[in-house]
């Protein structure tokens, strides 16, 4: 019967940065965070994440006697610049679709456990972040994230990974708490642009930027759009300012040559015209909570961008979209971004489109007009 110490070698050699093992015992303080602010998080369950049945990990595997955490790197690798700018680094080497990368050493895992006698299985609505705390393996920060304890040198950029198995192991020491320093002075709440952290050790993640990237079928409220700034999807926001992720950000890291290669296919101008057939090719395996009958998500999320860029190079891009595009979300952000990089070619664009436009866009451009005037 293999030991607990031999799983945690063949975690780690097979590339995982860390182990960890807790009971299959129920997340009951969870359900009852989940229950009490469902006025936050109803939106999860109407989207089918089923995060109070991942509150049991019995409704994963009946006969489950523990959880198995596994914690991966994230960042172990740079991007290029740019794509850091815009997009939230988990999402930069994401394979939960093409399955041609973490899914591998997932699925070596599982063999190795299947050979040992082990039957397991791999939610993805199981709270892994609280697993992983159950397990001793961290703890957590000001931010909601969660940091580990020996690997990645004690930083957030790490992704938890639980296993339900049907064989008991010992747990390791819960270690359930905020680990953040006294003198680090909230600077992630302070640096969060939109005000979803609220300082307690909780979000509201209505108000997350990485939330409002990605859900959401409602045009992004006028007086969030400036504060989201340059990212199209996902936020790192909290991280980067983090003291407690400094140790590993300091590094000069390789650089990652997979990201590399299609980096290109995220440069913001071919994001804003991409049709359905770039998008399901190019972007959606990579960068999937949204699907492709929402493309137009995207489009108003990198008209944003470049409007928060203030770079007059973008005008005639913002031009062409408004006329390429005939969905009012899309069209009232390019709106918005005219107005917000102002000048006289983008002010001539608005002038232009205000005489044949009606409702909501009509709106937008009218307010787009008077910002414009007074840049």
């Amino acid at each position: 019967m293999i030991t607990e110490k031999e799983i945690i070698d063949k975690a780690l050699e097979i590339g995982f940065a860390d182990a960890g093992f807790t009971t299959a015992e129920p997340f009951e303080s969870h359900r009852e965070f989940l229950r009490e602010r469902r006025e936050e998080y109803g939106w999860a369950e109407k989207a089918g994440l089923a995060l109070m049945d991942g509150t049991d990990p019995k409704t994963v595997l009946p006969g489950a006697q523990s959880i198995i955490v596994l914690l991966d790197c994230y960042c172990r690798e740079s991007f290029p610049r740019f794509l850091e700018g815009n997009f939230g680094r988990c999402y930069l080497d994401d394979d939960r679709i093409t399955k041609d990368g973490l899914a591998l050493r997932i699925k070596s895992f599982r063999s190795y456990l299947r050979d040992n006698g082990i039957d397991s299985k791999v939610p993805f609505n199981l709270p892994h972040r609280v697993a992983a705390a159950r397990a001793g393996m961290g703890t957590f920060g000001k931010n909601c994230l969660f940091y580990a304890g020996r690997a990645a040198r004690q930083s957030s950029w790490v992704l938890p990974i639980t296993v339900v198995v049907d064989r008991a192991f010992a747990p390791g020491k819960p270690t359930v708490r905020m680990g953040c320093p006294d003198w680090c002075r909230n600077a992630c709440i302070a640096a969060c642009p939109t005000r979803a952290l609220k300082g307690n050790g909780t979000i509201d993640p209505r108000k997350c930027i990485s939330y409002m990237t990605y859900f959401g079928k409602e045009i992004t409220p006028r007086e969030l759009r400036e504060p989201m700034g340059m990212y199209v999807y996902g936020c790192d926001v909290c991280q980067n300012v983090c003291p407690r992720n400094r140790p590993w950000l300091s590094q000069e890291l390789p650089a990652n040559r997979r990201v590399e290669a299609k980096a290109s296919n995220f440069d913001i101008r071919a994001l804003l015209r991409m049709d359905r057939d770039y998008f399901t090719a190019r972007v959606w395996p990579h960068m999937f909570y949204m699907s492709p009958d929402d493309i137009w998500k995207w489009k108003m999320n990198v008209a944003r961008v470049m409007g928060n860029s203030l770079d007059e190079s973008y005008v005639p891009d913002l031009e062409r979209a408004f006329s390429e595009n005939e969905d009012e979300r899309v069209l009232g952000m390019i709106a918005w971004a005219l107005g917000r990089i102002g000048g006289g070619p983008a002010m001539n664009a608005l002038e232009a489109f205000h005489a044949k436009s009606e409702g909501m866009v009509r709106e937008e451009i009218e307010a787009a007009l008077g910002n414009g005037r007074a840049v």
